[in-house]
């Protein structure tokens, strides 16, 4: 392939992979590439995977079939965690061209320029352990929010998680290069950065002999709100066991770290939890939760929680909805446990049937929307500080509170990505 050539991102997952697909789009545009939109026509189509949930590898394989009918002489290149769980299985996907790995997705302008249409699908993957640097990111499409990546990897070992395998170990940018970034970031105009990373209070790096790491993310994010040249970050996710009192007390005292957190639970049953090999109980949960509420009562707080894991009795499952009924939270992100190769839950039983999985989904998603309708209801007649980006719908524009309440309204062109003070 020689000359330059038009190329579209698709991004499926989290907030990290849309960081790692913009950087990647700006690295190619910097080798001659023309980026363009996805629903256009282009010569190569990348598709940035997650492998969180079985339906990620279905919309995948969608999303492949979609742009065969649309354009079946261009490229199509696959990569994100998916293509590093299973890419064999990725190859054998009629009209894929070019599979990379974890280790290979920041090189992709050198492997598009080697493909050859006729050709089968090239596989660049490596084995997971040999992933050992990190690659900064940060997403860039517009001038309002920025996604920024310092950490990658985990190095626990829930039982029911295949992103130690997709993502490696932990590793962690620098204090001073996450500086850097920011710095950069705010040059551009950006008014909002959220901190993105697999694992994101296990931020540091530790030397070969130390005994601990040399930074973590305290540190970090107490450099940040001392720069004062950001008006907002938001913590992205960050595991309860690692949310300790000094992270949440920075919050409260700070003017820059919105009072919003997303924990992570996955169970309210202390003995699902320890299936799962979580590192916590629910009373920590519970712990973290009280202590953020004390400090700042108008702080959102989501939680990350599964249902259907196996073994998951009907009396574990209202354990939980009865814990998460009394938890003072403001909405869930629902997932239905799905089976997961190479994960120890993967041969767990007794398992939970699809359709009793599905029913708890729906039961939790409904305690979500009374809990996200409640909380913003609570805020009825406010005034809080919404930060505004435009709208997919051209006459509106949308925006999130400072604790993460959304609000729409008509579009005004002066209030675009400004911060502004809004009657809830």
């Amino acid at each position: 392939m020689t000359g330059p050539k038009t190329v579209a991102f698709h991004t499926l997952g989290c907030k990290l992979n849309f960081s790692e697909t913009s950087s990647i789009s700006r690295l190619m545009e910097k080798e001659g590439f023309e980026k363009r939109p996805f629903d256009s026509m282009a010569d190569i189509y990348v598709i940035n995977t997650c492998s969180v949930t079985e339906n990620a590898d279905k919309e995948c394989r969608y999303l492949v079939r979609q742009i065969q009918r649309k354009s079946p002489e261009s490229f199509v290149v696959i990569t994100g965690c998916y293509a590093q769980l299973k890419p064999n299985e990725i190859a054998e996907i009629p009209g894929v061209h070019l599979v990379l790995g974890a280790a290979e997705k920041f090189n992709m302008a050198a492997h598009i320029r080697d493909l050859v249409k006729g050709d089968s699908a090239k596989i660049c993957s490596c084995d997971i352990d040999q992933v050992q640097g990190f690659h900064d990111s940060y997403s860039l499409n517009d001038r309002t929010r920025a996604f920024l990546k310092v950490q990658d990897g985990c190095d626990y070992q829930c039982s029911f998680c295949t992103i130690p395998l997709a993502r490696g170990k932990s590793r962690s940018d620098s204090l001073s290069h996450v500086l850097e970034n920011v710095r950069n970031l705010a040059a551009k105009g950006i008014q909002e950065i959220v901190l993105t990373g697999v694992n994101l209070g296990d931020f540091g790096n530790t030397e070969p002999d130390a005994k601990r790491k040399t930074e973590n993310f305290y540190e970090l994010a107490l450099a940040l709100d001392r720069l004062k040249i950001i008006p907002r970050f938001r913590i992205s996710s960050i595991e309860p066991n690692l949310l300790n009192n000094d992270i949440i007390d920075l919050v409260a005292n700070s003017d820059q770290f919105m009072p919003h957190f997303h924990i992570p639970l996955q169970s309210g049953s202390n003995k699902i939890l320890a299936l799962m090999r979580r590192r916590y109980l629910r009373e920590l949960y519970a712990d973290r939760v009280a202590r953020i509420k004390t400090l700042m009562p108008h702080a959102s707080i989501g939680a990350d929680v599964i249902v259907g894991f196996p073994g998951e009795t009907e009396e574990d499952f209202q354990e939980t909805f009865d814990f998460l009924h009394e938890l003072d939270i403001s909405y869930l992100h629902v997932f239905t446990y799905s089976e997961r190769e190479n994960t120890r839950a993967f041969d767990m039983k007794p398992t939970v049937p699809v359709h009793i999985r599905n029913e708890r989904n729906k039961i939790l998603r409904n305690l979500s929307f009374q809990k996200t309708q409640f909380f913003a209801n609570l805020h009825a007649g406010q005034i809080r500080k919404v930060l505004f980006e435009r709208s997919r719908d051209k006459t509106l524009m949308e925006g999130y509170t400072d604790n993460y309440i959304k609000v729409t309204a008509p579009y005004q062109e002066q209030r675009v990505n400004r911060i502004v003070d809004w009657r809830i």
